[in-house]
């Protein structure tokens, strides 16, 4: 999809972070909007924020509900015509250790991250090949290119995501589908997600430090504007790029698992240790 103008883009979690920067600059594109979003007053803001200049809808949604996120897809082709592109952008974060989160735990946070991306991509899919073109793009995370202790269910979602997409891609490819698909491997991006992170007490224990001081470090690693995201984004759609690594983190990550495949993980464990008990 080399350009954006004319055609219409639906986005998940388009209420605030890189779903709402996503919606800005595809709207200063003159691209259409679908918005979604479980933050009803997010979702409002970004409509207002996207202007009068290009046709915006939005829907409050649950992407782990598959049902509702069926119903969106054909609101948004009712509403605008067509649909072009698919932004499965929705996710939520998850702290402690594997013994002590809950099988709810790792089937809440596989639900949104993982599921909602399955929904968003097979409810769309047929809308944007009836279109004659599209694509799809999925929101991994660079914890999907390498794991991280005390994220089991955030990595196991992502890493799911990559393999989803991955593997879709090529299946596009080899039926000869006018859709494409590009999985997004974010870094450190300035969102809410930290803050709206479920963390187990456990976290706490295993690093010898309160959670809101490994939240509040966590926080202060995020360094990439959620406005440069979304334009490295849009930039690997038009490339029709496969993979997208957004932030220098993410890169210096991916190149630390291509160098040492296994290795990282020891040092990955071991800076937390060293840290162990320290402000």
């Amino acid at each position: 999809m080399k350009s954006f103008t004319g055609r219409t883009a639906a986005i998940t979690g388009a209420g605030s972070g890189i779903g709402r920067a996503l919606a800005l600059r595809l709207a200063g594109d003159g691209c259409h909007l679908a918005l979604a979003d479980r933050d009803a007053a997010g979702l409002a803001e970004t409509a207002a924020l996207a202007g009068p200049q290009v046709r915006v809808t939005t829907a409050e949604l649950d992407v782990a509900d598959e049902k509702a996120v069926y119903g969106w897809a054909d609101a948004v082709v009712a509403d605008h015509g067509a649909v072009h592109m698919i932004v499965n952008n929705a996710g939520v974060a998850l702290s402690g250790t594997t013994g002590a989160l809950s099988l709810e735990d790792y089937r809440w946070i596989m639900d949104i991250n993982f599921w909602g991306v399955v929904h968003g991509t097979k409810a769309f899919l047929p809308h944007m090949e009836t279109a004659g073109g599209g694509h799809v793009v999925n929101l991994s995370s660079i914890f999907g290119v390498a794991a991280q202790p005390l994220m089991s269910g955030y990595n196991a979602s992502k890493y799911a995501v990559r393999g989803f997409t991955e593997s879709l891609r090529q299946d596009l490819e080899l039926t000869g589908s006018p859709v494409s698909a590009t999985c997004v491997h974010p870094g450190g991006i300035r969102t809410n997600i930290a803050k709206a992170a479920r963390v187990d007490d456990s976290v706490a224990a295993a690093t010898g430090r309160p959670a809101a001081d490994a939240t509040a470090e966590f926080e202060r690693m995020l360094t990439t504007t959620p406005d440069r995201a979304a334009k490295t984004i849009l930039d690997g759609v038009r490339r029709n790029q496969r993979r997208v690594l957004i932030g220098p983190d993410a890169w210096a990550i991916d190149s630390m698992v291509r160098l040492l495949p296994t290795t990282y993980q020891r040092i990955v464990t071991g800076v937390v240790r060293s840290r162990r008990g320290k402000g």
